[in-house]
C-alpha cells in the first residue's frame, strides 16, 4: 500500500490523517484513517518539524501496518534540508528502519533543498520533491503521475483534509478511530 499521512494541530491536540491507495494515478483512496492525539502538541522548533510529528506519524503507521504493508510513504514536508541535514522523511525512514521509501512534497522550497521542483495542472507554483529511500528524480515522476488536476494530488490533498477535520473518512475504508497515546 501507499500511504499519504498529514499532521495537523490545533491548541489541545494534533490530528494526524492516512490516505491509503494502491496505485499512483488512483483517484480514490483505498483505506482512510484519522488518528487524534490525546494530549497537547509540543511547541515547533525551527528547522526540527519532525520532532514535532515523528510521534504523530508513527503511531498511525503502526496502526495502518497492523493491516498490512506499507510500500512508501509520502508526508507534507521535506525529506531532505540539504543534502548533509535530513528533514521529516528522512528521519521517518530511518525511524521505520528502512522498511519503506519516504517522499517528502514540501508547498514551498527550502534554502540550500536539493528538491526537485514539479509543476501539476496550470499551477505556476511548484510542489517540491524530496526522497528518502529512492532516488529523488523517480519520486518527482511518482507525485508528477498522481492523480488530480490541481498542484496538490488528490490523495495528498484529501490527506490534508483529513487532517483538519474538513472532510470524513469513509466508514467503509477506515478500519477505526484510533486516538494515539503519547
Amino acid at each position: 500500500m501507499l500511504l499519504c499521512v498529514d499532521v495537523h494541530y490545533g491548541e489541545s491536540r494534533a490530528v494526524v490523517g492516512c490516505v491509503g491507495f494502491a496505485d499512483w494515478a488512483a483517484p480514490a483512496s483505498s483505506l482512510e484513517l484519522v488518528v487524534r492525539s490525546e494530549k497537547p502538541p509540543e511547541a515547533y522548533e525551527p528547522g526540527k518539524l519532525y520532532l514535532r510529528e515523528m510521534p504523530y506519524i508513527l503511531g498511525a503507521v503502526a496502526q495502518i501496518e497492523r493491516l498490512g504493508q506499507i510500500e512508501l510513504l509520502i508526508v507534507d514536508a521535506h525529506a531532505w534540508l540539504d543534502e548533509d541535514r535530513p528533514g521529516l522523511g528522512a528521519h521517518l525512514h530511518a525511524a521505520l528502519d528502512g522498511r519503506c521509501p519516504v517522499i517528502g512534497v514540501a508547498k514551498s522550497p527550502f534554502r540550500g533543498s536539493s528538491a526537485l521542483p514539479v509543476l501539476r495542472g496550470d499551477s505556476r507554483s511548484p510542489l517540491f520533491v524530496s526522497a528518502a529511500g529512492m532516488d529523488a528524480g523517480l519520486a518527482a515522476e511518482r507525485v508528477a503521475a498522481m492523480h488530480g488536476e490541481h498542484r496538490v494530488p488528490t490523495l495528498i490533498r484529501r490527506a490534508d483534509q483529513l487532517a483538519r477535520g474538513l472532510a470524513l473518512p469513509d466508514a467503509e475504508k477506515t478500519p477505526a478511530d484510533f486516538s494515539l497515546r503519547k
